[in-house]
């Protein structure tokens, strides 16, 4: 919009006004002093009435002026903008703070949506696994079946992406207390240090921009909770907002399992990436080709109860998961080892049946079996230390448990009737162990984009 058609010396005649008016085609006119100041506006309206009154076209347009004018700020919204024009204003003057002329707003000339710096963001759950650890491992489901149940909670990894105007790429990682900065994607493949699963992830994504990425977690590292796999979930997810052509919950497992597993070449099972992207209770079954989620339809009451009966309790003793795999992977060589997994996935499919039929107490009961099977998988899976810290919660409340993850450290799990959690807790409290406390999760990964 060009605004010198609309401005006109506070000198200047009717005539010199009506021929600027005819000039802009809107029917109106802005007097203006030589500041740029603007003191008045003047329709054809108005000079109408003003000729029909007995002045002449000579004559100076001060005498049409209406000092008294609509106006606004450059900061006025477009939304209100809208509604001022929809309520009889065809022509809105802007003007800065010195009453000077900067824009005139029309319904042809509204301010355009200015596009804005794009963020995307996202939030996966970690999981806690109750039954059928060590057959979500392809060497174990290779020539049968493996099952696993699991749900998530309310601990999650939150990641945020801001696409660069370059090649550079900068990785910011609370977690780790530290940043990777590399001037393109080969530099940051290359990059030594820590931060050897977000570059498999980066690998496995390959995206042929820059970017800045942030990092950052609710719960501690080596946890036993599946952290690696939800971070890998998170980071899937804010590249999947960028895509035209969305990859599906099941591509994002595979995946996050593709990054951690071939790229990244640490063991583990299946169960981690399925878990935090599909989220809430599920019955999953693994097969060479193919692996089915089964959401589990929970009765409210039952889910509440179990909140209530569950502890979640910090051992503070970082875990390898990949070392107890790898020793796990060469002890399944024995057949007893393979039918102590056989029995844990029976066992699961029990536990399975037990939540939907809101059988806890013998929940609770199955965990303990659980572990006792698992714990005779591989002699890195627990030690002294952690199996007395079992013992003495089975001593003060709890009816079953389990070591969470692949084992060795991390979060145990106790199953304790509400009539007892008291003296649950409080033993923990004096043996210097930290409950977390924590609420099922009924979506896994989310993920969405915000503008600035």
């Amino acid at each position: 919009m060009k605004i010198d058609s609309f401005l006109i010396d506070s000198s200047a005649s009717i005539k010199e006004a009506l021929a600027k008016i005819d000039q802009n085609s809107y029917g109106i006119i802005f007097s203006q002093k030589k500041s740029g100041k603007v003191i008045g506006v003047a329709t054809d309206g108005d000079i109408r009435r003003s000729l029909i009154a007995g002045l002449g076209l000579d004559d100076s347009l001060d005498h049409c002026l209406n000092t008294d004018f609509y106006w606004d700020k450059q900061d006025a919204s477009r939304e209100a903008l809208i509604k001022k024009l929809d309520h009889q204003i065809k022509v809105i003057p802007i003007l800065d703070n010195k009453m000077r002329l900067i824009d005139v707003i029309t319904k042809e000339n509204l301010p355009e949506i200015e596009e804005r710096p794009v963020y995307a963001r996202s939030k996966s759950p970690v999981r806690i696994s109750f039954g059928g650890g060590g057959s979500d491992l392809t060497h174990y489901f290779s020539d049968g079946i493996g099952a696993v149940i699991n749900a998530t909670i309310s601990f999650y990894s939150h990641a945020t992406l801001h696409i660069r105007h370059d090649s550079k790429i900068i990785i910011n990682s609370l977690d780790l207390g530290s940043t990777l900065e590399a001037d393109n994607l080969d530099d940051c493949l290359n990059a030594k240090g820590q931060f050897g699963l977000i570059q498999a992830v980066i690998k496995t994504i390959n995206p042929n921009f820059g970017f800045e990425l942030d990092l950052n977690s609710d719960f501690p590292m080596s946890s036993g909770l599946g952290g690696s796999a939800v971070v890998a979930a998170a980071i899937l997810g804010c590249f999947n907002q960028l895509r035209k052509d969305q990859w599906s919950l099941h591509e994002l497992s595979e995946l996050a399992y593709e990054a951690e597993r071939l790229h990244q070449g640490v063991e583990g099972g299946w169960q981690d990436q399925y878990a935090t992207i599909f989220g809430g209770f599920n019955f999953i079954e693994f097969k060479m080709d193919q692996n089915i989620v089964h959401p589990l339809r929970i009765p409210l009451e039952t889910l509440l109860e179990l909140e209530e009966s569950l502890v979640l309790c910090n051992t503070k003793i970082k875990h390898d998961s990949g070392n107890i795999h790898k020793d796990q992977r060469n002890q399944m060589r024995q057949s007893e080892k393979h039918q102590l997994v056989q029995k844990n996935v029976d066992l699961c499919y029990q536990i399975r049946n037990q939540l939907l039929r809101g059988s806890l107490l013998e929940f609770g009961k199955s965990l303990d079996a659980a572990w006792q099977f698992k714990r005779e998988l591989s002699s890195e899976i627990s030690n002294k230390h952690l199996d007395k810290i079992y013992t003495n919660a089975r001593k003060n409340g709890a009816l079953g448990g389990k070591l969470l993850g692949a084992g060795g450290g991390g979060f145990f799990l106790f199953f304790v009737p509400p009539s007892r959690k008291h003296i649950l807790l409080s033993h923990l409290e004096k043996e210097g162990l930290v409950a977390s406390p924590f609420r099922f999760e009924s979506e896994g990964l989310k993920s969405w984009k915000v503008r600035l």
